[in-house]
């Protein structure tokens, strides 16, 4: 019998590439969202049948969790809003972002699910000179959030650490950083998406940032919730870990962007986000085996391919 998937914010962009990449294993998926929203799904479908189901629901509202989570095998949680969101409205990004994942935790526990893979962010960690000399941040270094939204996934990480030795319930956290790709449209780390998507119209866009950053191909961060979903561990852990991306300027992805597509009319801002970007990636192949990232030339060129093919 099939593996059955629950999928919280699976209308966003990893949900949709999470969900896109279980229904090709031949896996049955519950989606759980605020609305029906197939737009990012029919894009990276690319034409594929959407055959699952779809529960409309809250994840504040803890009822709704537990009635979505009946008769399903392994949990994806990604629901949450973005950092722009949270800093706008930090009362309902704490409501999404910590009391929902805190209601997920709390229905897998009631219907004996674990482990329960979920989104933290490796916007956990601040800007780079709050570090000092430290050159790679190790998956245990110490959180310095610079955002409503990081300290949010803080509290995530350590709620997963407490409902471990108080509930048994396994919880694996995974900490993207700029996740890109077909679909990536929202959230302050999108924008070097949107230059892909500006490249293919033929429309000037200008990423409003600079500096370093890890990029993450979004169907290889899918995978890696996948296969997180899927872990299992002698005793009940709640492990968090970095993604393996490529480190590299914005400038260089967006020099990428121009000779992949052939469009010029791009630029590039100076002032970097407010995360470290030097994030070690130990424990990470130990906990969900290897995934190797898509090379960035590779996956830029397949972002602009489903995104030319929408038009």
């Amino acid at each position: 019998m099939a593996e059955h998937f629950l999928v919280t914010g699976a209308d966003g962009c990893i949900g949709a590439w999470t969900v896109r990449l279980l229904l090709d294993e031949g896996a049955e998926v519950t989606t759980f969202d605020l609305a029906a929203n197939d737009n990012r799904h029919r894009l990276v479908a690319e034409g594929a049948p959407l055959n699952f189901r779809r529960v409309i629901g809250d994840i504040v509202d803890r009822a709704a969790v537990v009635d979505a989570m009946a008769g399903v095998d392994r949990v994806i949680h990604l629901a949450a809003l973005q950092v722009p969101f949270c800093k706008a409205d930090p009362s309902g990004g704490a409501a999404v972002n910590v009391q929902g994942t805190v209601n997920v935790f709390e229905a897998a526990v009631e219907h004996g699910i674990s482990p329960v893979a979920y989104a933290s962010s490796a916007a956990i960690f601040g800007p780079v000179d709050l570090y000092g000399d430290e050159p790679v941040l190790g998956p245990d270094a110490l959180p310095k959030p610079a955002t409503l939204y990081g300290a949010y996934k803080v509290a995530n990480e350590q709620t997963a650490a407490v409902y471990a030795a108080d509930e048994g319930l396994t919880a694996v956290g995974l900490r993207p950083f700029t996740v890109y790709g077909a679909g990536r449209d929202q959230g302050v780390t999108s924008q070097p998406t949107a230059a892909i998507y500006s490249a293919v119209r033929g429309e000037p866009y200008r990423v409003g940032y600079g500096g370093v950053t890890d990029f993450h191909y979004a169907p290889d961060v899918a995978r890696a919730f996948i296969a997180a979903a899927r872990v299992e561990l002698d005793s009940p852990a709640a492990p968090a870990v970095n993604l393996r991306g490529h480190v590299t300027s914005v400038d260089d992805f967006v020099d990428r962007v121009r000779r992949i597509t052939g469009f010029d009319d791009l630029g590039v801002g100076t002032e970097p986000l407010p995360f470290a970007h030097a994030l070690s990636t130990a424990g990470l192949e130990e906990l969900l085996g290897h995934i190797e990232p898509t090379p960035l030339d590779d996956a830029i060129a397949e972002t602009a391919r489903i995104v030319s093919a929408s038009l």
